[in-house]
């Protein structure tokens, strides 16, 4: 019996090895493959099992003092969806091709506050950077998974309020268009390394 569960240990963790180091993509690979995708096929939908994924990879963000304070509202019903698109100004025609909206909120008066005061200068703007780097997990996730992306600041903050029921605690940070784009976007060119690093 002892021999039987050794094997089979083994052959786990060859099998485990084995999927980490020739499977799946590298982390490399989802930042240089994700883009900025305009255009998105409708047809393809998105289960609320795979948003449940995606949105709870966002958990392991760091966040100020583990405060968690970024929020996302998920649009997926057709109903939904057209309540929300004429708060998407600009972005409406983008907007309407996805099959998931997801609007990115966080809560007021948390990150960078201890018992209800600022603890440095920023205040509330380390709710932003939280909300940032929570952001940034779920569209690199997002491309992990297969799917694209578009981040859409221009958007009514007040209309997707009223449309979602959005509590007036919460500041709209953007909108995230999600689903199986239909455009292959060329990498945009990047600054040189020297323009935005200082080593001293």
């Amino acid at each position: 019996m002892k021999k039987i569960l050794s094997m089979m240990l083994i052959s786990w963790m060859l099998v485990t090895l084995t999927s980490c180091h020739n499977g799946g993509t590298s982390f490399d690979e989802v930042v240089a493959n994700r883009r900025s995708v305009r255009s998105y096929d409708k047809s393809k939908k998105i289960s609320e099992e795979q948003i449940r994924t995606l949105i709870a990879t966002t958990q392991e963000a760091p966040s100020w003092a583990n405060i968690q304070a970024t929020r996302y509202y998920v649009v997926m019903s057709d109903e939904m969806l057209n309540k929300v698109l004429p708060s998407m100004m600009a972005n409406q025609e983008k907007a309407s091709t996805a099959p998931v909206l997801i609007v990115t909120t966080y809560k007021r008066g948390l990150s960078g506050f201890f018992d209800g005061k600022a603890s440095n200068e920023l205040g509330d703007t380390w709710g932003a950077y939280d909300a940032g780097l929570s952001n940034a997990f779920l569209v690199l996730k997002a491309k992990e998974m297969g799917f694209d992306t578009l981040i859409m600041g221009l958007r009514d903050a007040d209309g997707l309020k009223r449309a979602l029921d959005i509590p007036n605690d919460e500041t709209i940070m953007t909108v995230v268009a999600l689903g199986y784009g239909n455009q292959s976007p060329k990498r945009p060119e990047r600054k040189p390394l020297f323009d935005i690093m200082k080593i001293k």
